[in-house]
């Protein structure tokens, strides 16, 4: 196992940027988080309706780019407002990077899990509030282990206040140029109002990787422990996919699969952002797959930059929920495992490397409680007068 070390180093078809048909879009609009429950026979209505979706409606965004050049090698639906789940936490990142440089904060100090941040669905770190790490662990929990506790205290100590930091991460979009990304918390948890693209979170990977080279050890780091508890990252192409470098995976019911994923081979970096997979199987293989399209030359440039794929933000981000969390969502990932095979059993896989795993390790501590006590004024002795 290599573990990791600070300082850091440095160093109709589909139509690109088209329109879906209509009814990819039939069941947004929803905002409940959980899966929704369907009787018998609204089942069957669901199942029948996926099965005989045309290809179009099934797709969901991709985008390639040379990393290098900013030169986009495929756009599919590259510009439709997507909810990032916890890719979100790529520009919670970004913001905490941008803090370090100013000197507001650093690799040291203390971040305190709060009563607020163990109030957020999907603990991860089996944290307690009270507890504290350092801000360089913070960022390892956060972007490896996916902790939303740990997002929510980090933001806290940078922004000093979530509203104070989610403040920050929309004036990074604006700056960068992500027209229809909005951002709502610092975690990726679901929120009607926060929505990306996959053009967006391009522009923010490569922002990243330009401005903070010195932290994409974090990104290949495929697993941390915190005070003994294990946490994998979902992206399974560092542990499978030789030249990975990382960056960010996210799941909500909503939003599906998603990944913004950098490697390098041969001296050329190839970024892909795939919003909306089925299953951890089909996000990684079809990554993979696009990556190595690329790598090979199969992917030319298509005479687009990045910057120039048109975002739109006056179209709703598409609700994933009923085809993945319904009793509707087996029919529906059958359909996509016949479209996307790589990797199931008998079929060959684009994830054939085996690399050690990159782990760091976290150990945290009770953050002794500062209490303010009054100091009484001093009173006269005696009568005045």
């Amino acid at each position: 196992m290599i573990q990791s070390r600070l300082p850091f180093r440095r160093n109709a078809p589909r139509r690109s940027l088209g329109v879906r048909p209509s009814a990819g879009r039939v069941f947004a609009g929803r905002v409940s988080t959980g899966p929704l429950r369907a009787g018998p026979v609204r089942s069957a209505l669901l199942a029948a309706l996926l099965a005989a979706l045309p290809l179009p409606a099934l797709a969901t965004p991709a985008l390639v780019v040379d990393a290098d050049s900013r030169a986009v090698l495929l756009a599919e639906d590259a510009g439709d407002p997507w909810y990032p789940a916890s890719t979100t936490k790529l520009m919670s990142a970004y913001v905490t990077f941008r803090a370090i440089a100013a000197g507001e904060v650093d690799l040291e100090t203390p971040v305190v899990v709060t009563k607020r941040a163990m109030g957020e669905a999907s603990l991860h770190a089996g944290l307690s509030a009270g507890r504290a790490m350092t801000l360089r662990d913070a960022l390892y929990a956060m972007l490896v282990g996916s902790a939303n506790e740990v997002a929510i205290s980090l933001a806290q100590t940078v922004g000093g206040s979530v509203e104070g930091f989610v403040d920050r991460m929309n004036a990074a979009a604006a700056e960068l140029g992500m027209n229809a990304t909005r951002f709502a918390n610092p975690n990726g948890l679901f929120a009607p109002e926060q929505h990306v693209t996959a053009r967006d979170l391009a522009l923010l990977g490569l922002a990243v990787t330009r401005d903070f080279p010195e932290y994409l050890p974090i990104f290949e780091t495929s697993e941390v422990v915190v005070d003994g508890k294990r946490l994998e990252s979902e992206n399974t192409l560092l542990t499978g996919y030789e030249g990975t470098l990382g960056l960010k995976t996210g799941f909500l019911c909503a939003s599906g699969r998603n990944i913004v994923a950098l490697a390098e081979r041969g001296g050329r970096s190839i970024l892909v952002v795939l919003l909306g997979a089925t299953t951890g199987r089909e996000r990684a293989e079809r990554t993979a797959m696009l990556m190595t399209e690329a790598f090979e030359g199969r992917l030319q440039p298509t005479g687009l930059s990045l910057e120039a794929i048109p975002d739109r933000p006056e179209v709703p981000p598409q609700d994933m929920r009923v085809r993945l969390c319904t009793d509707a969502a087996a029919a529906y990932e059958t359909e996509r495992n016949r479209l996307y095979p790589m990797g199931l059993a008998g079929q060959p896989s684009y994830l054939d490397a085996a690399i050690a795993p990159r782990s760091h390790a976290i150990t945290t501590w009770l953050q002794p409680v500062t209490v303010k006590v009054p100091v009484p004024r001093p009173r006269p002795a005696g009568p005045q007068g």
